[in-house]
């Protein structure tokens, strides 16, 4: 019965000593809460400052930069194909070059059989050799008739001296009116045979009057039929008409070619350009002219190419597909349409860092730029600069000039074969043996 007092007494004390921790829990929970708190205030204010300054940032690249250029990732490199064939008809006995071969204008890509080519020149130059000795004897029948004639003219003065003698001494009775006859049928003959050996002379005169060997026309003839022969050689060889890289070699040895007959192809890599596919929403603010930075996945961004717009293609990609979409039938949906624009390169830059034909590019036009060098063209040309399709810059034509000695192709053996045959190289004697 007394020890209920004790516990009685001692538990209040138990109870009332236990609660005095939890205030100091409370307080550090409190401080805890109010640290994060102020943390989170300041992270979210950190935040919201880092992204009103990226959003500010990327607000000024924008309106400095980024709204000023207009770009496409859909463009790629483009260049000439020369596809390179025979001009004569023959059999390929060697080939020169092969694929991915450098070669420079001139170069011989492939030879072909020169057999009878060389065949028809010797044919040609005797031809020559003998118009050339035809248009020699052809001169001295003309010598040979003028002779005649100094001989008929003789013969003719004689004849009419022999009648007038006799007509003189006829009156004396001293020849008879029969041998007076005679002697004018003498002159009558001679007469005719001077009028027909004048024609002779003529005629003779007609094959080299005015001319000379080397300029006579049926020397000419044979003379051009030489060069033409010459020609024909000298196009056995298949010759590169541009530098670049050899490609599509289809031609084999042993191959019968024939003209058009396809042998390889070739690239002049360094005058490859860009064919940009803007679409037709951006072509509001591209004009002839500006300025244009690329990339491409070759270097990816470590090189920068720098080109300016050469002009617009006459329609768009789909206008000139191999089947056109036909949009008046079945069910329509707009879909925007893209234009080539060309890309002229740097010649520099190109010989630098090469490009295939066929490979992407990143172009990116700066309007900002080029809106300024707009600005300093003449007035007659302001309204049509102020059309994006309607102005385009001049191109340099493609030429080669290795065909341009083609011209002179057999000429020194012509020259040669008429010095050989159109002089005679001693005089002749009485007997007519040359000395």
């Amino acid at each position: 019965m007394n020890s209920s007092p004790a516990l009685s007494s001692t538990a209040p004390s138990s109870v009332s000593s236990a609660p005095s921790a939890f205030p100091r829990a409370d307080n550090d929970l409190s401080r805890l809460a109010a640290r994060l708190a102020r943390q989170r205030r300041l992270a979210f204010r950190w935040f919201a400052l880092s992204l009103t300054v990226a959003a500010a940032g990327a607000g000024s690249w924008w309106w400095t930069q980024t709204r000023n250029v207009v770009s496409t990732d859909d463009a790629y490199v483009a260049g000439n194909v020369v596809e390179v064939s025979p001009r004569i008809e023959g059999t390929a006995v060697a080939v020169f070059a092969q694929d991915t071969d450098t070669v420079e204008p001139g170069a011989p890509l492939v030879q072909i059989d020169p057999t009878d080519a060389r065949l028809s020149l010797d044919s040609a130059v005797q031809a020559l050799a003998h118009a050339v000795r035809d248009y020699r004897s052809a001169d001295a029948d003309a010598d040979q008739a003028r002779e005649q004639l100094r001989l008929r003219a003789s013969e003719l003065a004689r004849a009419q001296d022999d009648f007038q003698r006799r007509g003189v001494i006829a009156e004396e009775g001293a020849v008879s009116k029969e041998e007076l006859r005679h002697a004018g049928s003498a002159v009558t003959a001679a007469q005719a045979a001077l009028d027909a050996q004048r024609a002779a002379v003529r005629s003779s005169l007609a094959h080299i009057e005015g001319t000379t060997a080397a300029s006579s026309p049926l020397v000419k003839a044979a003379a051009a039929r030489v060069r033409s022969a010459a020609l024909m050689l000298a196009r056995t060889v298949v010759r590169a008409p541009i530098a670049g890289r050899v490609t599509r070699r289809v031609v084999q040895v042993g191959q019968q070619v024939t003209p058009g007959t396809p042998l390889l192809e070739i690239v002049p890599l360094e005058r490859v350009w860009v064919d940009a596919n803007f679409k037709e929403s951006q072509l509001g603010r591209l004009r002839p002219g500006q300025a244009v930075t690329l990339t491409s996945d070759i270097y990816g961004g470590a090189v920068t190419y720098h080109g300016t717009i050469q002009g617009f293609e006459a329609g768009t990609g789909a206008a000139f597909a191999a089947l056109p979409a036909q949009n008046a039938t079945g069910n329509w949906i707009k879909v925007v349409q893209r234009v080539p624009v060309r890309i002229a390169l740097d010649a520099r830059e190109l010989r630098a860092n090469p490009l295939v034909i066929g490979v992407s590019m990143v172009a990116s036009v700066h309007v900002d730029e080029s809106r300024a060098s707009h600005g300093a063209l003449s007035a007659a040309s302001a309204a049509t600069a102020a059309s994006p399709i309607a102005r385009t810059l001049p191109s340099m034509p493609d030429t080669t000039d290795i065909y341009a000695d083609e011209i002179d192709a057999g000429k020194a053996l012509v020259e040669k074969t008429i010095r050989a045959n159109g002089t005679m190289t001693g005089p002749i004697d009485a007997a007519g043996t040359r000395r």
